[in-house]
Protein backbone atom coordinates (compact mmCIF):
# COMPACT_ATOMS: atom_id res chain seq x y z
CA UNK A 1 0.00 0.00 0.00
CA UNK A 2 1.73 3.33 -0.98
CA UNK A 3 2.05 5.24 2.15
CA UNK A 4 1.47 8.34 0.19
CA UNK A 5 -1.82 7.67 0.26
CA UNK A 6 -2.75 6.92 3.48
CA UNK A 7 -3.67 10.18 4.36
CA UNK A 8 -6.36 10.28 2.02
CA UNK A 9 -7.80 6.76 3.44
CA UNK A 10 -7.93 7.90 6.63
CA UNK A 11 -9.80 11.39 5.80
CA UNK A 12 -12.08 9.40 3.57
CA UNK A 13 -12.88 7.58 6.84
CA UNK A 14 -13.46 10.88 8.70
CA UNK A 15 -16.08 11.79 5.57
CA UNK A 16 -17.73 8.19 6.04
CA UNK A 17 -17.98 8.50 10.16
CA UNK A 18 -20.16 11.76 9.74
CA UNK A 19 -22.04 10.17 6.50
CA UNK A 20 -23.10 7.18 8.59
CA UNK A 21 -23.12 8.41 12.02
CA UNK A 22 -20.62 5.49 13.25
CA UNK A 23 -16.88 4.94 13.52
CA UNK A 24 -15.01 4.06 10.22
CA UNK A 25 -11.59 2.38 10.90
CA UNK A 26 -9.19 2.85 7.99
CA UNK A 27 -7.77 -1.09 6.56
CA UNK A 28 -5.58 0.20 3.14
CA UNK A 29 -6.19 2.02 -0.28
CA UNK A 30 -4.92 1.06 -3.98
CA UNK A 31 -5.31 3.28 -6.35
CA UNK A 32 -7.09 1.85 -9.64
CA UNK A 33 -5.15 2.34 -12.86
CA UNK A 34 -6.17 3.53 -16.08
CA UNK A 35 -9.14 5.89 -15.25
CA UNK A 36 -9.62 8.95 -17.92
CA UNK A 37 -11.66 11.22 -16.24
CA UNK A 38 -11.53 10.66 -12.46
CA UNK A 39 -8.84 9.17 -9.97
CA UNK A 40 -10.02 5.91 -8.77
CA UNK A 41 -9.65 3.93 -5.92
CA UNK A 42 -10.07 0.95 -3.75
CA UNK A 43 -10.50 1.58 -0.19
CA UNK A 44 -11.04 -1.28 2.34
CA UNK A 45 -12.80 0.02 5.67
CA UNK A 46 -13.34 -1.74 8.77
CA UNK A 47 -17.41 -0.69 9.71
CA UNK A 48 -18.67 -2.45 13.02
CA UNK A 49 -16.56 -5.02 13.08
CA UNK A 50 -16.79 -5.62 9.50
CA UNK A 51 -14.83 -5.18 6.84
CA UNK A 52 -16.25 -3.02 3.94
CA UNK A 53 -14.93 -1.56 0.39
CA UNK A 54 -16.21 1.04 -1.18
CA UNK A 55 -14.65 3.15 -4.70
CA UNK A 56 -13.86 6.54 -4.40
CA UNK A 57 -13.97 8.67 -7.25
CA UNK A 58 -11.72 11.78 -7.23
CA UNK A 59 -11.77 14.92 -9.45
CA UNK A 60 -8.21 15.16 -10.69
CA UNK A 61 -6.72 18.55 -11.28
CA UNK A 62 -7.05 17.49 -15.26
CA UNK A 63 -8.68 15.08 -17.53
CA UNK A 64 -9.20 13.05 -21.38
CA UNK A 65 -12.69 14.29 -20.65
CA UNK A 66 -14.03 17.15 -19.24
CA UNK A 67 -17.60 16.25 -17.35
CA UNK A 68 -19.46 16.84 -14.43
CA UNK A 69 -19.29 14.71 -11.70
CA UNK A 70 -22.84 15.53 -10.23
CA UNK A 71 -24.12 14.47 -14.00
CA UNK A 72 -22.46 10.74 -13.62
CA UNK A 73 -23.35 10.26 -10.56
CA UNK A 74 -27.08 11.40 -10.97
CA UNK A 75 -27.20 9.18 -14.35
CA UNK A 76 -25.91 6.09 -11.42
CA UNK A 77 -28.66 6.78 -9.69
CA UNK A 78 -30.99 6.64 -12.24
CA UNK A 79 -30.25 3.54 -13.78
CA UNK A 80 -29.56 2.03 -10.54
CA UNK A 81 -32.93 2.56 -9.31
CA UNK A 82 -33.87 0.86 -12.91
CA UNK A 83 -32.14 -2.17 -12.09
CA UNK A 84 -29.71 -1.78 -14.46
CA UNK A 85 -26.32 -3.35 -12.96
CA UNK A 86 -24.04 -0.44 -12.24
CA UNK A 87 -22.11 -0.04 -8.60
CA UNK A 88 -24.45 1.30 -6.51
CA UNK A 89 -24.01 5.45 -5.65
CA UNK A 90 -23.56 6.01 -2.13
CA UNK A 91 -22.75 9.60 -1.88
CA UNK A 92 -21.46 12.67 -3.81
CA UNK A 93 -19.93 15.27 -1.98
CA UNK A 94 -18.96 18.24 -3.76
CA UNK A 95 -16.93 20.30 -1.32
CA UNK A 96 -13.62 19.94 -2.20
CA UNK A 97 -12.57 20.40 1.11
CA UNK A 98 -12.87 16.87 2.68
CA UNK A 99 -10.59 15.39 -0.26
CA UNK A 100 -8.97 18.85 -1.83
CA UNK A 101 -10.85 17.93 -4.56
CA UNK A 102 -14.95 17.06 -4.75
CA UNK A 103 -15.59 13.17 -5.17
CA UNK A 104 -17.90 10.42 -5.37
CA UNK A 105 -18.46 6.98 -3.29
CA UNK A 106 -19.94 3.86 -4.48
CA UNK A 107 -20.24 0.45 -3.23
CA UNK A 108 -17.37 -2.04 -4.98
CA UNK A 109 -18.43 -5.06 -6.89
CA UNK A 110 -16.36 -7.79 -5.34
CA UNK A 111 -15.09 -10.56 -7.51
CA UNK A 112 -14.67 -9.00 -11.03
CA UNK A 113 -12.15 -7.67 -13.58
CA UNK A 114 -12.57 -5.32 -16.39
CA UNK A 115 -9.69 -6.61 -18.35
CA UNK A 116 -11.44 -8.41 -21.53
CA UNK A 117 -7.72 -8.34 -22.94
CA UNK A 118 -7.10 -11.49 -20.03
CA UNK A 119 -9.71 -13.67 -22.38
CA UNK A 120 -7.40 -13.64 -25.06
CA UNK A 121 -6.75 -17.34 -26.63
CA UNK A 122 -8.36 -20.16 -27.64
CA UNK A 123 -9.36 -21.53 -24.72
CA UNK A 124 -11.53 -18.20 -23.58
CA UNK A 125 -13.44 -18.39 -26.58
CA UNK A 126 -16.80 -19.32 -25.31
CA UNK A 127 -16.55 -17.51 -22.51
CA UNK A 128 -14.94 -14.17 -24.75
CA UNK A 129 -18.81 -14.75 -27.25
CA UNK A 130 -20.57 -15.05 -23.63
CA UNK A 131 -19.07 -11.49 -22.60
CA UNK A 132 -19.91 -10.51 -26.06
CA UNK A 133 -23.48 -11.53 -25.70
CA UNK A 134 -24.27 -9.81 -22.48
CA UNK A 135 -22.32 -6.97 -23.62
CA UNK A 136 -25.11 -6.03 -26.53
CA UNK A 137 -27.87 -7.26 -24.85
CA UNK A 138 -27.49 -5.28 -21.95
CA UNK A 139 -26.85 -2.28 -24.65
CA UNK A 140 -30.07 -3.30 -26.21
CA UNK A 141 -31.70 -3.17 -22.55
CA UNK A 142 -30.57 0.42 -22.22
CA UNK A 143 -31.72 1.42 -25.98
CA UNK A 144 -35.03 0.35 -25.27
CA UNK A 145 -35.57 2.37 -21.95
CA UNK A 146 -37.43 5.49 -21.54
CA UNK A 147 -35.00 8.37 -20.44
CA UNK A 148 -38.38 10.19 -18.90
CA UNK A 149 -39.52 6.96 -16.99
CA UNK A 150 -35.47 6.64 -15.85
CA UNK A 151 -35.69 9.90 -14.50
CA UNK A 152 -33.13 11.79 -16.51
CA UNK A 153 -34.80 14.06 -18.22
CA UNK A 154 -34.90 15.80 -14.96
CA UNK A 155 -30.93 16.63 -15.70
CA UNK A 156 -30.24 16.32 -19.28
CA UNK A 157 -31.41 18.04 -22.17
CA UNK A 158 -33.25 16.87 -24.96
CA UNK A 159 -32.09 17.15 -28.27
CA UNK A 160 -34.68 18.09 -30.91
CA UNK A 161 -31.86 16.58 -33.07
CA UNK A 162 -29.18 14.01 -31.44
CA UNK A 163 -27.33 13.63 -34.93
CA UNK A 164 -26.69 17.51 -35.26
CA UNK A 165 -26.41 18.46 -31.77
CA UNK A 166 -23.21 15.99 -30.73
CA UNK A 167 -21.66 17.11 -34.28
CA UNK A 168 -21.93 20.76 -33.48
CA UNK A 169 -20.23 19.69 -29.73
CA UNK A 170 -17.50 17.40 -31.05
CA UNK A 171 -16.72 19.38 -34.07
CA UNK A 172 -16.41 22.73 -31.69
CA UNK A 173 -13.92 20.69 -29.12
CA UNK A 174 -11.63 19.91 -32.37
CA UNK A 175 -11.77 23.40 -33.45
CA UNK A 176 -10.97 24.28 -29.90
CA UNK A 177 -7.97 22.08 -29.07
CA UNK A 178 -6.50 21.29 -31.92
CA UNK A 179 -2.81 22.36 -31.92
CA UNK A 180 -1.77 21.75 -35.62
CA UNK A 181 -4.34 21.24 -38.86
CA UNK A 182 -6.45 18.03 -38.64
CA UNK A 183 -7.00 17.36 -42.06
CA UNK A 184 -8.26 13.90 -41.72
CA UNK A 185 -11.14 15.11 -39.44
CA UNK A 186 -11.87 18.46 -40.91
CA UNK A 187 -13.03 15.98 -44.19
CA UNK A 188 -14.97 13.84 -41.77
CA UNK A 189 -16.76 16.46 -40.24
CA UNK A 190 -17.54 17.66 -44.20
CA UNK A 191 -18.74 14.04 -44.88
CA UNK A 192 -21.04 14.01 -41.90
CA UNK A 193 -22.44 17.89 -42.54
CA UNK A 194 -23.44 16.70 -46.02
CA UNK A 195 -25.04 13.60 -45.05
CA UNK A 196 -26.75 14.29 -41.52
CA UNK A 197 -29.50 11.82 -41.16
CA UNK A 198 -33.25 13.10 -40.14
CA UNK A 199 -33.87 13.70 -36.47
CA UNK A 200 -33.71 10.34 -34.30
CA UNK A 201 -37.41 8.45 -34.28
CA UNK A 202 -36.02 7.20 -30.76
CA UNK A 203 -34.54 8.78 -27.89
CA UNK A 204 -32.61 7.11 -25.52
CA UNK A 205 -29.98 6.98 -22.54
CA UNK A 206 -26.58 6.97 -24.30
CA UNK A 207 -24.25 5.56 -22.34
CA UNK A 208 -21.35 7.61 -24.19
CA UNK A 209 -18.75 4.78 -23.90
CA UNK A 210 -19.81 2.06 -24.15
CA UNK A 211 -17.03 -0.46 -24.73
CA UNK A 212 -14.93 -3.45 -23.38
CA UNK A 213 -13.26 -2.34 -20.77
CA UNK A 214 -15.92 -0.24 -18.69
CA UNK A 215 -17.69 -2.61 -17.14
CA UNK A 216 -16.99 -5.54 -14.70
CA UNK A 217 -17.65 -9.12 -15.26
CA UNK A 218 -17.10 -12.24 -13.04
CA UNK A 219 -15.01 -15.63 -13.34
CA UNK A 220 -18.13 -16.93 -14.81
CA UNK A 221 -17.90 -13.76 -17.59
CA UNK A 222 -21.26 -12.69 -16.30
CA UNK A 223 -20.87 -8.85 -16.03
CA UNK A 224 -22.19 -7.17 -12.72
CA UNK A 225 -21.68 -3.77 -13.82
CA UNK A 226 -21.63 -1.13 -16.18
CA UNK A 227 -18.83 2.00 -15.47
CA UNK A 228 -18.06 5.38 -16.32
CA UNK A 229 -21.31 7.34 -17.34
CA UNK A 230 -19.35 10.62 -17.54
CA UNK A 231 -20.31 11.48 -20.64
CA UNK A 232 -24.09 9.84 -20.60
CA UNK A 233 -26.60 11.99 -22.36
CA UNK A 234 -30.24 11.83 -24.42
CA UNK A 235 -29.24 10.96 -27.91
CA UNK A 236 -30.08 8.18 -30.72
CA UNK A 237 -29.05 4.53 -29.07
CA UNK A 238 -27.13 4.51 -32.36
CA UNK A 239 -24.64 6.25 -31.00
CA UNK A 240 -23.50 3.47 -28.28
CA UNK A 241 -23.89 1.15 -30.63
CA UNK A 242 -21.46 2.34 -33.59
CA UNK A 243 -19.08 3.52 -30.62
CA UNK A 244 -19.26 -0.04 -28.90
CA UNK A 245 -18.60 -1.64 -32.54
CA UNK A 246 -15.24 1.03 -33.45
CA UNK A 247 -12.33 -1.16 -34.58
CA UNK A 248 -10.24 0.94 -31.90
CA UNK A 249 -11.14 -0.88 -29.13
CA UNK A 250 -10.01 -4.28 -30.26
CA UNK A 251 -6.52 -2.77 -32.47
CA UNK A 252 -5.11 -4.44 -33.87
CA UNK A 253 -6.92 -7.79 -34.20
CA UNK A 254 -9.97 -6.17 -35.38
CA UNK A 255 -12.20 -9.01 -36.49
CA UNK A 256 -14.31 -9.37 -33.32
CA UNK A 257 -16.35 -6.17 -31.97
CA UNK A 258 -14.58 -5.27 -29.11
CA UNK A 259 -12.40 -8.36 -28.83
CA UNK A 260 -15.54 -10.60 -28.28
CA UNK A 261 -17.97 -11.43 -30.77
CA UNK A 262 -18.54 -11.04 -34.60
CA UNK A 263 -20.05 -7.45 -35.45
CA UNK A 264 -23.27 -9.07 -37.33
CA UNK A 265 -23.63 -10.91 -33.80
CA UNK A 266 -23.27 -8.24 -32.04
CA UNK A 267 -25.71 -6.21 -34.19
CA UNK A 268 -28.77 -9.03 -34.00
CA UNK A 269 -28.32 -9.47 -30.17
CA UNK A 270 -28.68 -5.81 -29.88
CA UNK A 271 -31.55 -5.72 -32.39
CA UNK A 272 -33.23 -8.66 -30.89
CA UNK A 273 -32.73 -6.73 -27.00
CA UNK A 274 -34.21 -2.97 -28.04
CA UNK A 275 -36.45 -4.44 -30.45
CA UNK A 276 -35.29 -1.82 -33.08
CA UNK A 277 -33.89 -3.00 -36.67
CA UNK A 278 -30.75 -1.22 -37.93
CA UNK A 279 -31.00 1.28 -40.77
CA UNK A 280 -27.35 0.27 -42.19
CA UNK A 281 -27.39 3.84 -43.93
CA UNK A 282 -27.94 5.99 -41.04
CA UNK A 283 -25.41 3.63 -38.57
CA UNK A 284 -22.92 4.30 -41.07
CA UNK A 285 -23.25 8.06 -40.35
CA UNK A 286 -23.05 7.46 -36.37
CA UNK A 287 -19.87 4.86 -37.43
CA UNK A 288 -18.12 8.06 -39.09
CA UNK A 289 -18.88 10.36 -36.17
CA UNK A 290 -18.07 7.86 -33.83
CA UNK A 291 -14.54 7.74 -34.73
CA UNK A 292 -14.71 11.58 -35.34
CA UNK A 293 -15.70 11.47 -31.11
CA UNK A 294 -13.33 9.61 -30.56
CA UNK A 295 -10.91 11.93 -32.33
CA UNK A 296 -11.73 15.20 -30.47
CA UNK A 297 -11.26 13.21 -27.32
CA UNK A 298 -7.47 12.34 -28.49
CA UNK A 299 -6.91 15.80 -30.04
CA UNK A 300 -8.50 16.98 -26.77
CA UNK A 301 -6.11 15.48 -24.47
CA UNK A 302 -2.78 16.15 -26.82
CA UNK A 303 -3.68 19.67 -25.51
CA UNK A 304 -4.01 19.38 -22.23
CA UNK A 305 -0.61 17.35 -22.14
CA UNK A 306 1.73 19.67 -24.27
CA UNK A 307 0.54 23.03 -22.32
CA UNK A 308 1.75 21.32 -19.66
CA UNK A 309 -2.08 20.86 -17.54
CA UNK A 310 -1.25 17.38 -16.67
CA UNK A 311 1.26 14.99 -17.62
CA UNK A 312 -0.05 12.00 -17.19
CA UNK A 313 0.92 9.33 -19.41
CA UNK A 314 -2.57 8.91 -20.39
CA UNK A 315 -2.59 12.44 -21.68
CA UNK A 316 0.17 11.82 -24.38
CA UNK A 317 -0.67 8.26 -25.67
CA UNK A 318 -4.04 8.97 -26.55
CA UNK A 319 -3.10 12.16 -28.34
CA UNK A 320 -0.53 10.48 -29.88
CA UNK A 321 -1.02 7.02 -30.60
CA UNK A 322 -5.09 7.26 -30.28
CA UNK A 323 -4.81 9.82 -33.04
CA UNK A 324 -3.02 7.91 -35.41
CA UNK A 325 -5.14 4.69 -34.94
CA UNK A 326 -8.18 6.73 -35.45
CA UNK A 327 -7.26 9.15 -38.99
CA UNK A 328 -5.95 5.43 -40.47
CA UNK A 329 -10.02 4.00 -39.21
CA UNK A 330 -11.57 7.05 -41.06
CA UNK A 331 -9.46 7.53 -43.93
CA UNK A 332 -10.49 3.90 -44.71
CA UNK A 333 -14.41 4.69 -43.83
CA UNK A 334 -14.27 7.32 -46.64
CA UNK A 335 -12.41 6.32 -48.91
CA UNK A 336 -14.19 6.49 -52.40
CA UNK A 337 -12.33 4.29 -54.52
CA UNK A 338 -11.80 1.02 -52.70
CA UNK A 339 -14.11 -1.07 -50.39
CA UNK A 340 -13.96 -0.63 -46.70
CA UNK A 341 -10.91 -2.83 -45.06
CA UNK A 342 -12.66 -3.06 -41.52
CA UNK A 343 -15.45 -5.37 -41.53
CA UNK A 344 -17.80 -3.38 -39.45
CA UNK A 345 -17.68 -0.97 -42.11
CA UNK A 346 -19.48 -2.90 -44.17
CA UNK A 347 -22.22 -3.21 -41.82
Amino acid sequence: MPIALVPLGEQLCRYLERQWQKPVQFVAIQQIPGGASRETYRVVLRVDSDERTVILRRDPKTSLIDTERAHEYRTYQAVWRAGFPVPEPLFLEEDGAWLERPFSVMAEVPGCSSRVADLAGDEHTELRAALGRQKWSLLGRLSAMDPAELGVTGFMSVPVHPALHELDYWADVIEADALHPQPVAAAAIRWLRAHLPPPSERLALVHGDYRSGNFLFAPDASIRAVLDWEMAHIGDPLEDLAWSLDPLWPWPERHLAGGLLPRHDAVAIWEAASGMKLDREVFRWWQVFASVKALAIWISSTEDFANGEAKEPILAVAGWVMTDRQNRILVDRLHPERPARYAEALL
